[in-house]
């Protein structure tokens, strides 16, 4: 049962891919981890034993921590973290209770490489419209929330790739690209093994969107409207970027949430 220093996988699940959602670090051992290198969706990986260095990053904010089954390294990693004024509960059962209850699982064998940082980098083409603010959503919110993104022009792409260690998406001939009919969109959530239902479902939109298929789902031509729209409204592809999140956050709270909803008025329209 929850107490108000843990939390369970269900509602764990339901926080993870939004906006709000808290950081959720892992500290499983480096022996645990080896032994199933799959991450939460979200998740960072950290150490327990120098919590009392990193800790203070996370000053003022909510946090989740998780070890192989929430036991003292997920405790005691929480209560370091509480001195720090971090709202720090622990995942009941840990990575084990997650995988018992058959929630998605990050590949983590997929990632690129992570910068001095601990950051992956990304770089696509610049001035993006669908799947270049799609997929670096998809990645903030669910592989990794610190990840950086590189707009630079098309033919460089691929150059700026092998000198930053970024890695190049959304362009032919890479291997986070367009695949047959599936956009780039759907091809991590397949890669990275995050399928959700409400991901899916935001698939479909973002596929019809980016590949002229209006008839893939009545939502798609409203999606390509609000993404050509913020194109035109901003220079910058950073700023584009960040309004880009606020938009994909709003379609997939719908994909998961509110797609039996309607909306009709007047409600109490006097009958004629």
């Amino acid at each position: 049962m929850s107490t108000f220093t843990t939390i369970s996988s269900d509602k764990m699940a339901r926080l993870i891919g939004t906006a709000n959602a808290p950081a959720l670090i892992d500290v499983r051992t480096e022996e645990d981890f080896t032994a199933d290198r799959r991450l939460i969706p979200g998740s960072i990986r950290l150490s327990h034993d120098n919590v009392t260095d990193w800790g203070g990053a996370f000053a003022g904010r909510r946090a989740v921590v998780s070890c192989l089954r929430g036991e003292k390294l997920a405790q005691g990693t929480a209560a370091w973290l509480r001195q720090f004024g971090v709202q720090a509960e622990t995942l009941e059962g840990g990575f084990e209770g997650w995988k018992a209850a058959k929630l998605p699982l990050l590949d983590s064998s997929k990632l690129p490489p992570r910068d001095a940082r601990g950051r992956t980098v990304w770089v696509t083409r610049a001035r993006p419209k669908v799947d270049r603010i799609a997929c670096p959503w998809l990645i903030r919110r669910f592989v990794d929330p610190s990840a950086v993104f590189l707009y630079v022009v098309p033919s460089e792409v691929v150059g700026v790739g092998e000198r930053f260690g970024a890695a190049p998406f959304d362009i032919e001939n890479v291997f986070w690209s367009h695949r047959g009919e599936l956009c780039t969109f759907d091809i991590m959530i397949e890669e990275f093994g995050i399928a959700t239902p409400a991901l899916l479902r935001l698939a479909t939109l973002v596929r019809g969107a980016d590949t002229a298929r209006p008839d893939l789902a009545p939502e798609a031509p409203g999606l390509l409207a609000a993404s050509l729209g913020l194109s035109r409204m901003y220079d910058d592809d950073l700023e584009q970027l960040e309004a880009g999140m606020t938009l994909y956050d709003a379609f997939y709270r719908w994909c998961r949430d509110a797609t039996a909803e309607t909306h009709n008025w007047p409600t109490n329209k006097v009958k004629a």
